[in-house]
């Protein structure tokens, strides 16, 4: 353990009521955590950790491991007393159990409040608890809710919260203040990388280090400079808006992921007003942020298909797509790959300088049309491939090269023989890329070459090409005239799969891009089929054979000379292409072979093959290299206590990685440890490396003037209600005292109960409901999420929730059954209190019916469901005030009925009280199967009829007679009932008096328009 983590661990023992660590990213959070979990006795109580992420409870129970176990022979079966997990798949007595054992658990935030609040938890067992992510936390989490019912119960308990994320901790204004008042702390412990005790630790013996600036190829700096070029003219036109903070919007901070967060932070209440292009604006922006991320993360090949995916997805709806400097973006990604030319006279147009390339004639068999191109012997189509190198693969391959040399060295001057592939724990290299798959890549290049894995690459995207071809086509004909006008001198796909690559290329490059994936797929077939002949070739397809088998690939250089016409090698190497299927192979080949006779009408096509880079016979003669283990940054292991490595090649420099390599050789002085950072120079990627440094530094420095300026409650001893909570229940009781009733005491009030589904524990609304004074009731709801009383039942959506659950059909089912078993049903659609309250804004509404508007799902919703009542909160706290309003005057909801409530039993009739008492079922299911009755009215019926015989007596009524009755004048439903009880029929109706219909119907102004109408004279052509 450094001795940082030591002053960490006293600081936050000397206060037994805990505090909030905030560290630097990349301290070895989890190793602190697993000491405090090493120190923590089963005498003191039982010790709950919330909020960890699956990487962190991996590294925490690693370390935890390697702690107790420094042995790693000893199993996990002879050291049961590691943390174990506590989720709802356990049974209720068994998380009892658990909960009072005394020992250390990880546990789910929701099943533990549910257990808090059915008292299933014996808060007097419990020691403490340890909060990660704390960044993460608010007044309304689910966490605030739990330390609250905790504080109130158990003083003793202590909260110790850690956060590695700084600038998340000064998002928002006084975030680290809201932080320890919702965890009820008084005490905020900040350690960057600068706090003396940190530098001191990890600079007094820091590894060797060794700083490698690759340069950028020409075309990855323009292409670099083009996409810089086009964030900045994005970030303009956002400035035009008014509506952003202009100092939030520069281009290093349009480098990171949290720069979506803020500009999102700022637009999300004025959303709905917000143009398209706007909304496209912030779209793009982390378009572009991924370009710059992938363009030094991945190759020319990989690089050039994603541009083509987003030209093909985005296309119109992009703005930046559009701007000065976008179209270089593709030129150069496509350069890197390959130049496309045509020939005049034998000289290549437009031919790249400083690459040498052999050339391959394809001679096209399809000559009818012969008017696309020029048909002299002089002139064609040449396709040269560039397949340009990520600059990094080979320096990386140096500084590998490099290491075993030192190594070598070292053994000899040491006496020792160097022995292959002896891996003690000073000679294991550890490369660190960003991902899985660059990890893979780069692996690949050190076993295959550079040059191959490109060149795999390459026929993979061209293979992909006749892949996409061999898509169904739907509508032929259209596909031959699309309509509209490409991005860059292109057309517009007119279906999906059909013609997507077309879009941004000219027709005579896409054609000689498929001819050369016709090509690639022709010699494979070829090369199969020699190397699975039975005689004639025995001793080439042995060879063949043994080249595949020492070549660890797939796919062998393609670098042939062709000596026949029908493609097969004399001499050189071969191509051996397989599939995983052999019916895709077959079918695959015979597309190409159709496709090449068609999208090649031409007299000549030239391909010019790249025949630079390390083949496979230089990496035979190639130095050895040493032991190289890959380990992907974004897996989150921590590899560096496993392996022990001696040197380091950082491929992808990140912060955290940096730091974790200062805390593991501070850790093991005795080791010898070298790194290598592998920068490519005036790059993004220095820039990134160095802003997120600034960045966290200037989090840290706005943190400690933060808790100089800091205003702590001293108080803070648990209380029930929590920070924000509302008293005006109790205010305005005691303002409205009787003081003539026992001398104006006050009378107990009786607690507001709400019976809550525990599926809505994933939400916040509960928690403020607490916050309110309200008791909240848990159990598993058949309808509804929250019923207020006998009568009221409510369904919460948020905007997300509601959109989704009309697309599935969900919600009309949820309303069906609440309409069915409550006499109010409710629909509570909830906003988010950062975000406009309003679907869209008021000139998108229009005045038709259209199946995809929300505004028009609701209206035909309210229209099939008359009862169902639709409640709109503009936020959690709205909710609270709004429920506490609907309980007043109200009943206490039964949790008994509640959970019946839907549920059948055994005889198969469902036990709900409220709908179901004293009711003859056979009766209401005759009632049910009646004409026009509805599951919107026949508990209207219900109430208004007593029995099912004034129900069939009412069916003797001329029901064409009663319709002609309610569409008089006056007649409503409210009073045309009373009309027909006063008259038998419509011709005593009409000799009723004005003062008699007035009695009938209600009003004097009703019986007059009626009689009006009846006396009316019955106009004649006389």
């Amino acid at each position: 353990m450094v001795q940082f983590h030591e002053h960490i661990i006293s600081d936050l023992l000397e206060d037994p009521n805990g505090g909030l660590v905030v560290l630097s990213s990349g301290l070895a959070l989890h190793k602190l955590i697993a000491t405090l979990l090493l120190l923590h006795h089963p005498s003191q109580g039982t010790l709950l950790i919330l909020s960890a992420t699956p990487s962190q409870k991996s590294s925490i129970l690693t370390t935890l491991r390697q702690l107790k176990n420094p042995n790693p022979d000893i199993t996990d079966a002879e050291a049961p007393d590691l943390p174990s997990e506590i989720t709802s798949d356990l049974p209720a007595h068994h998380r009892l159990s658990l909960y009072s054992s005394g020992g250390a658990f990880f546990v789910t935030v929701r099943i533990l409040i549910v257990d808090l609040l059915t008292s299933r938890l014996p808060t007097s067992s419990l020691a403490g608890l340890i909060i990660l992510n704390a960044h993460s936390l608010s007044d309304t989490s689910t966490e605030a809710f739990i330390v609250r019912i905790l504080r109130s119960s158990n003083r003793s308990l202590y909260i110790r919260a850690f956060s590695d994320k700084a600038h998340a901790m000064v998002s928002g204004f006084a975030k680290a203040e809201r932080t320890l008042k919702c965890l009820y702390l008084r005490k905020l412990h900040i350690w960057p990388r600068f706090q003396v005790y940190v530098s001191q630790d990890l600079e007094r013996d820091p590894p060797e280090v060794v700083d490698v600036r690759v340069p950028m190829s020409p075309h990855m700096r323009a292409i670099q400079k083009a996409v810089i070029e086009v964030m900045d003219a994005c970030l303009k036109e956002m400035r035009k808006t008014n509506k952003v903070d202009v100092e939030d919007l520069t281009v290093e901070n349009g480098l990171f992921k949290s720069f979506d967060e803020i500009v999102r932070r700022q637009l999300d209440p004025i959303w709905h007003t917000l143009g398209k292009k706007t909304k496209q604006l912030v779209s793009d922006l982390k378009t572009l942020r991924k370009l710059l991320d992938y363009l030094v993360r991945y190759d020319a090949v990989t690089y050039m298909k994603y541009l083509d995916s987003l030209r093909a997805s985005e296309n119109f709806r992009s703005v930046w797509i559009f701007a000065e400097s976008s179209y270089k973006i593709f030129e150069y990604a496509k350069k890197r790959v390959y130049h496309f030319g045509r020939l005049d006279g034998g000289k290549l147009v437009g031919k790249s300088k400083g690459s040498t390339a052999k050339k391959r004639k394809l001679e096209g068999s399809n000559k009818e049309k012969e008017d696309s191109l020029p048909t002299s012997t002089n002139s064609g189509v040449v396709l040269e491939e560039v397949l340009e190198e990520a600059p990094k693969w080979k320096v990386l391959r140096e500084v590998l090269e490099e290491i075993q040399e030192e190594s070598e060295k070292k053994a000899l001057s040491s006496g020792e023989p160097v022995i292959e592939g002896e891996e003690d724990d000073n000679g294991i290299v550890l490369v660190a890329c960003k991902d899985e798959r660059s990890c893979m890549q780069l692996e690949d290049c050190i076993t295959k070459g550079p040059q191959k894995v490109v060149r795999e690459e390459w026929e993979k995207y061209l293979l992909g090409k006749i892949s996409l071809r061999s898509l169904p086509k739907r509508n032929k004909k259209k596909a031959k005239d699309p309509k509209g006008f490409g991005v860059l001198d292109g057309v517009i796909p007119t279906t999906p799969g059909q013609n997507a690559e077309a879009s941004s290329i000219n027709k005579q490059e896409h054609d000689a891009l498929l001819a050369a994936a016709a090509e690639l797929s022709k010699h494979a077939k070829m090369d199969i089929v020699v190397e699975d002949e039975p005689s004639g070739g025995c001793a080439e397809g042995k060879g063949k054979r043994k080249h595949k088998k020492t070549s660890g690939s797939v796919t062998v250089s393609m670098n042939r000379d062709d000596t026949s016409d029908n493609g097969v090698a004399t001499n050189g190497k071969t191509e051996i292409f397989a599939f995983e299927d052999g019916d895709q192979r077959n079918t695959t080949d015979s597309l190409a072979g159709d496709w090449f006779q068609k999208v090649a009408p031409m007299d000549k096509v030239c391909i010019r093959k790249h025949s630079q880079g390390v083949d496979a016979t230089s990496l035979k003669n190639a130095k050895r290299l040493p032991p190289v283990y890959f380990y992907a940054l974004e897996s989150n292991h921590h590899m560096l206590d496993i392996l022990k490595p001696s040197t380091i090649v950082v491929y992808d420099p990140d912060m955290a990685f940096v730091r974790e390599i200062e805390v593991y050789k501070a850790e093991n002085p005795t080791i010898k440890v070298k790194v290598y950072f592998l920068f490519y120079e005036d790059s993004v990627e220095v820039q990134k490396f160095e802003a997120s440094i600034r960045r966290e530094n200037g989090a840290f420095e706005s943190l400690i003037r933060q808790k100089s300026l800091m205003t702590i409650p001293v108080d803070q001893d648990g209380r029930c209600l929590g920070p924000g909570s509302s008293i005006e229940p109790q205010a305005i009781t005691s303002q409205n005292s009787i003081t003539r009733k026992a001398g104006g005491r006050k009378e107990a009030e009786k607690e507001m109960q709400v019976i809550v589904d525990m599926r809505e524990f994933m939400s916040s609304l509960p928690n403020v409901l607490h916050q309110k004074g309200m008791h909240i009731i848990p159990v598993t709801l058949e309808v509804g999420d929250y019923i207020l009383s006998p009568l009221i039942c409510v369904e919460r959506k948020s905007i997300q929730d509601l959109f989704g659950s009309f697309a599935s059909g969900r919600l009309y089912h949820q309303v069906e059954t609440m309409v069915r078993y409550y006499r109010l049903p409710v629909l509570l659609i909830e906003f988010s209190q950062d975000k406009s309250f309003s679907f869209q804004s008021a000139s998108d509404i229009g005045d038709d019916v259209t199946p995809n508007s929300i505004i028009s799902k609701l209206t035909l919703l309210v229209l099939h469901f008359p009862r169902l009542r639709i409640v709109w909160s503009r936020s959690l706290y709205a909710t609270a005030e709004i429920f506490a309003s609907l309980k007043a005057n109200q009943d206490e909801p039964d949790e008994g009925k509640a959970i019946r409530v839907g549920v059948p039993s055994e005889e198969g009739i469902v036990e709900n009280d409220v709908r179901a008492k004293n009711y003859n079922m056979s009766a209401v299911e005759f009632l049910r199967r009646l004409p026009s009755v509805t599951d919107s009215n026949y508990r209207a019926i219900m109430h208004g009829c007593q029995r099912l015989s004034i129900i069939l007596r009412a069916e003797n009524y001329n029901t064409s007679a009663v319709e002609f009755l309610r569409r008089l004048p006056g007649v409503t439903d409210s009073n045309y009932r009373a009309i027909m009880d006063g008259c038998e029929s419509l011709a005593d109706l009409a000799l009723i008096t004005e003062e008699k219909l007035a009695e009938l119907m209600g009003g004097q102004k009703a019986a007059k328009s009626l009689r009006d109408f009846l006396d009316a004279k019955y106009p004649t052509l006389l």
